[in-house]
């Protein structure tokens, strides 16, 4: 597979996401074969969707046995907005491989998604190579 090119897929969804105070992301999941299974970004059908949670809602979770969820920002392990994080919800859905760009910087809360999933037995990936992009997204942060 092409971490790469789908991680820059994932990126390229950040710019979609409406005008917000939070962070633009954005996701997509991939079968084992390469295939696209879903999309989302951040703000996508609710103000307080997260890239992860919008790309998973539209799954049914016995597809992703085999998957890698892209997304251009470290999933969240906090989070006030909903119940459930993106790191919750990446464990119930049984993705085995999760790849990202940046590390959530600590502008709200300090993040361990990556170091909750990889415990979790995900394999985890970082590009950091590609946070630039993920960076100017989210200049209105920073």
């Amino acid at each position: 597979m092409d971490d790469r090119a789908y991680l820059s897929d994932a990126i390229a969804l950040g710019d979609k996401c409406p005008p917000s105070a939070t962070f633009r992301v954005g996701a997509v999941i991939v079968d084992a074969g390469g295939s696209v299974l879903a999309t989302g970004y951040s703000g996508e059908t609710d103000p307080h969707d997260h890239a992860e949670e919008a790309a998973l809602a539209k799954l049914d979770f016995a597809r992703l046995s085999g998957a890698t969820m892209y997304t251009s920002l470290e999933p969240c392990s906090t989070r006030s907005s909903r119940p459930k994080t993106c790191t919750t919800l990446i464990l119930e859905s049984g993705i085995p491989r999760v790849v990202f760009a940046w590390r959530e910087p600590s502008v709200f809360v300090d993040c361990v998604g990556a170091e909750t999933l990889a415990a979790a037995g995900v394999t985890v990936v970082e590009l950091p190579e590609l946070a630039p992009a993920v960076r100017a997204t989210n200049a209105h942060l920073l």
